[in-house]
């Protein structure tokens, strides 16, 4: 079984390395230059890496803490590693972070046909409250919003070295 190094985003070469996964992980991939303002709006925006053990960044997981809440804007793990724990071990990671950072409740939108992220934050206690018509293009799709209203309550513990 393995664990996961989950830490900040802090150099060049993991950022390149997240835009891999990014690239293959979405149609409509984020620029290099959309994360670099997000690592500028500190306090408000962060990104989180689950590294292996050789160190190789697996997957990411960036997220906005406004007032109350957190906004997670991506979450993704390398393809070739998906369904071994690394999203659960990263959306745990955010969520003892964003309580720490005074988040009490959490949103995110995603693709109404990504099934396997929807079991993901199913498992996490998320719920649809609402929907995006149009949201996502290429291809076009609706997005479902989710909530997850008590970042309090007990949640789903992926395998971590945090």
């Amino acid at each position: 079984m393995s664990a996961w190094l989950i830490e900040p985003l802090a150099s060049p070469s993991d950022l390149d390395a997240l835009l891999a996964i990014e690239r293959a992980s979405f149609t409509n991939p984020w620029a290099r230059e959309m994360y670099v303002a997000e690592l500028e709006n500190e306090g408000v925006s962060f990104v989180y890496l689950a590294k292996d053990a050789e160190r190789h960044v697996v997957g990411f997981c960036s997220f906005r803490r406004i007032f109350d809440e957190l906004h997670i804007n991506n979450l993704a793990v390398e393809p070739a590693r998906r369904r071994e724990g690394i999203g659960s071990a990263l959306l745990g990671h955010v969520f003892t972070e964003g309580g720490r950072l005074g988040a009490l409740r959490a949103t995110l939108e995603v693709r109404r046909s990504n099934d396997p992220a929807r079991c993901l934050y199913e498992r996490f206690g998320f719920s649809v409250a609402g929907v995006r018509r149009g949201y996502y293009t290429n291809p076009a799709e609706d997005a479902l919003v989710l909530w997850r209203e008590d970042l309090r309550l007990d949640f789903p513990r992926g395998r971590s070295r945090s």
